[in-house]
């Protein structure tokens, strides 16, 4: 498959270079992608603005009928775009369905927002005059999208960006192109109006530079690592740029000695384990109560026994490979620092080289104990099947070490009192806080983010994803014939 930019409704090819596209499983080369430069960033966010103009005319109810249209497709070719995501990004098929079904979710949520886009009335200080305010497009949107859940969140960014009134350009990951491909395919199929929706392939710093650095581009939705997203918010800010950042997460489930530990477990296993904890909501981290800590050990253990690695077209599958050898390396090198830290590997820990895994990218699911909560393993991102086990002997130690890292943006705690579940909903400093469930699941339609290094205050999903494509307009009308000065002593 030779994938092409699409821009202003058309497939657009040029004098580009390439890189291949690689199946994480199999090393099976699936294709080429385009390394496109500043010239089609400039014809991309051209053909938005124009674009944008007659499109923010459109009556909202009809933008809406566009994202039903979308949704229904991304329905009718469920299993098929499941079985290209599983093939670029190597998760397992289930997971895959899952995340298509996460932008079926998305599209129809959002067409209903066509519908809902409230504004707010307010009763003015001077008579005979009317005041209101009401949600106005921004413009040009620049999408930036990472590799790991590569369609659901290029849903959660496109869909309420165009639903509001704005036009955009999105930017994939080269490892994982083939999902913008097809959804851009989808944009042309049910006649999404030419130049509203862009896709244009490159790296970021060519790519991604020239979009947030791009006069006509208002605002700036990223997905990816605190690292980039640091510089994004840092260039973004020197052009005045809107910017909404979703970034990294060192996310901990907490186990208090009341617990059901069997279902801990499990909810272990799947956050820290699915998508080969390549998730920014993976459980990395167990803050488990000392009396607790042996029988969760034994159980996870005994769990993770059972869990399947390979491709993950195969549907007996639990984990699939990670994406890539810069991931393999970065993995393993955490697990060094781990073992140099003092910390117990109590399994895994090792990049599995034999057949069948010698063509592809996996890593061993690995479980350190004995970690304090200030090991390097304990405090960064590691971004693969790794998770650490922390002892606890109160709440107020767990919520303490919970918070204690610079990320903010899932929790998780297993309990059966009431009175824990809730002091700890309210102390645990991330955007998101599971009770009885792991650090995973997110739905479309509640806010996604978090605190601290995770974000900078802006959500993706749910009714507040609107607040990042529009800007409130107050609109004061006065019928009363006369000037009338507001705050003025008459």
């Amino acid at each position: 498959m030779e994938l092409k930019n699409y821009i202003a409704g058309e497939w657009v090819e040029g004098e580009l270079q390439t890189m291949p596209i690689i199946n994480p499983a199999t090393g099976e080369h699936l294709g080429t992608v385009p390394l496109s430069t500043k010239t089609e960033i400039d014809a991309a966010v051209q053909a938005a603005k124009k674009a944008q103009k007659e499109w923010a005319l459109l009556p909202a109810p009809k933008r809406a009928d566009y994202l039903y249209e979308i949704g229904f497709k991304l329905k009718e070719k469920k299993e098929y775009l499941a079985q290209i995501l599983t093939k670029e990004m190597g998760k397992v098929i289930e997971e895959a369905r899952g995340e298509v079904q996460e932008g079926i979710d998305m599209a129809l949520y959002m067409a209903g927002e066509g519908r809902r886009l409230f504004g707010e009335t307010a009763p003015s200080e001077l008579a005979n005059k009317f005041a209101m305010s009401v949600r106005a497009p921004i413009g040009v949107v620049g999408l930036i999208t990472p590799w790991n859940f590569p369609i659901a969140i290029a849903t959660w960014k496109s869909f309420p960006a165009i639903v509001a009134g704005n036009t955009f350009v999105w930017k994939p990951s080269n490892e994982t192109p083939m999902m913008a491909y097809e959804l851009a395919k989808i944009f042309e199929e049910v006649g999404l109006p030419k130049g509203v929706a862009n896709v244009v392939f490159g790296t970021g710093p060519t790519i991604g530079t020239a979009m947030i650095e791009h006069p006509d581009v208002r605002v700036i939705s990223f997905t990816g690592s605190t690292a980039t997203g640091s510089k994004v918010a840092e260039l973004g800010g020197k052009h005045l740029k809107k910017i909404s950042l979703e970034m990294g997460g060192k996310n901990a489930v907490i186990v208090m000695d009341d617990a059901d530990v069997d279902l801990a477990v499990q909810g272990i296993v799947w956050s820290a384990f699915g998508t080969a904890g390549q998730r920014c909501t993976a459980c990395s981290r167990i803050i488990v109560h000392r009396d607790v800590k042996e029988e969760l050990e034994e159980k996870l253990l005994k769990e993770m026994r059972a869990i399947t690695i390979g491709n993950g077209l195969d549907p007996d599958v639990k984990v699939g490979p990670v994406i890539n050898r810069q991931a393999l390396e970065k993995i393993n090198h955490y697990v060094q620092l781990g073992k140099q830290e003092g910390a117990t590997l109590l399994t895994g820990g090792h990049i599995l080289t034999k057949a069948p895994y010698d063509k592809g990218f996996y890593f061993e699911p690995t479980v350190f104990t004995n970690v304090s909560p200030n090991m390097i393993i304990a405090q960064e991102e590691i971004f693969g099947p790794v998770v650490s086990i922390i002892e606890i002997d109160s709440l107020e130690q767990a919520i303490e070490v919970n918070n204690g890292v610079r990320f903010g943006l899932s929790s998780s705690i297993f309990s059966r009192n009431v009175n824990t579940i809730f002091k700890a909903q309210q102390l645990l400093d991330t955007g998101i806080v599971y009770v009885n469930a792991g650090t995973t699941g997110a739905e479309i339609h509640l806010p996604f983010g978090g605190t601290k290094g995770t974000g900078n205050g802006h959500r993706d999903s749910g009714q507040a994803a609107l607040d990042v494509y529009t800007e409130w307009k107050s609109v004061y009308v006065d019928y009363s014939g006369t000037l009338q000065r507001a705050q003025i002593d008459t």
